[in-house]
């Protein structure tokens, strides 16, 4: 009877499991409890990279012209440059009227076409075809001031422009702010006769060197007896012809019949004396 009893007691609670089942069921919780624990991550940060002497590559720049605000040389000393050439104003010989610009830097203290050093800083200006040490007054036509040099360069050498005043004379007549502007060109007395001359064709400039060479040799296959050279200058490279015969008749006969692969690239009669 007493094992009937205790029998039916164990039907009656069927969830009171012996000692060793809630052992076994304690144990089986701790495991399964472990299993889903989540392991933690200490986020590791990449080692910078090594400090050598070499710096980041830097990309060239072109040099941007400067706007020329204000130049203290113009309020304290005006009057401090070259004196002008002294002309007498009842000579002019002959006028003309066009764009005149200046150049100073790259050229200052450089070989001009006279063969001296030119000055930035004297009374001067380059012109393509007046004779060497000829005379002008040059009048800023928007200003209306003047200025008295003397040709001591050739140039300038783009189109449309007649005279190229150095640094100060461009002070004088206004120009050196506005870069480029139209005056009148008054010839006033010449070391040498107006015509004739011994000229020359020059033709540039060229950003390319191979173009100017393949000129200089389809010139010399052209025109066997005159002198062609090719050379670097500031703005590019350039070609030169001195044909046999100088005068300007058959420099400007050659000059039209040049053509040049590169369209900014155009030729010039210069004269040379």
């Amino acid at each position: 009877m007493f094992l009937r009893a205790k029998t039916d007691f164990a039907n009656r609670c069927p969830l009171a499991p012996s000692l060793p089942r809630i052992a076994v069921l304690l144990s089986l919780t701790l495991v399964l409890s472990g299993c889903h624990k989540k392991q933690q991550h200490v986020a590791r940060r990449p080692p910078p990279p090594p400090i050598t002497s070499q710096r980041y590559p830097t990309v060239a720049r072109r040099p941007v012209p400067p706007v020329i605000l204000h130049d203290p040389s113009e309020d304290s000393n005006p009057s401090g440059h070259a004196p002008q050439p002294h002309v007498d104003n009842n000579s002019v010989s002959s006028s003309e009227t066009g764009l005149a610009s200046w150049y100073g830097p790259p050229y200052h203290n450089r070989t001009g076409a006279n063969g001296e050093i030119y000055d930035q800083n004297a009374m001067t200006a380059a012109h393509r075809t007046l004779p060497m040490g000829t005379i002008v007054r040059v009048t800023n036509l928007s200003t209306n001031q003047s200025v008295t040099v003397k040709i001591t360069d050739r140039g300038p050498f783009v189109q449309g422009r007649i005279i190229d005043l150095s640094l100060a004379a461009a002070k004088e007549t206004g120009l050196y702010r506005m870069g480029v502007a139209k005056v009148r060109v008054e010839v006033f007395a010449a070391q040498r006769p107006l015509t004739g001359g011994k000229w020359c064709v020059q033709v540039g400039a060229f950003q390319n060197e191979g173009n100017a060479n393949k000129l200089k040799s389809d010139l010399l296959r052209r025109y066997e007896t005159a002198k062609v050279i090719e050379f670097p200058g500031p703005t590019g490279h350039w070609v030169r012809i001195n044909p046999a015969l100088n005068d300007r008749a058959h420099a400007t006969q050659i000059a039209d019949n040049i053509r040049t692969a590169e369209p900014d690239a155009q030729a010039y009669i210069v004269r040379l004396d």
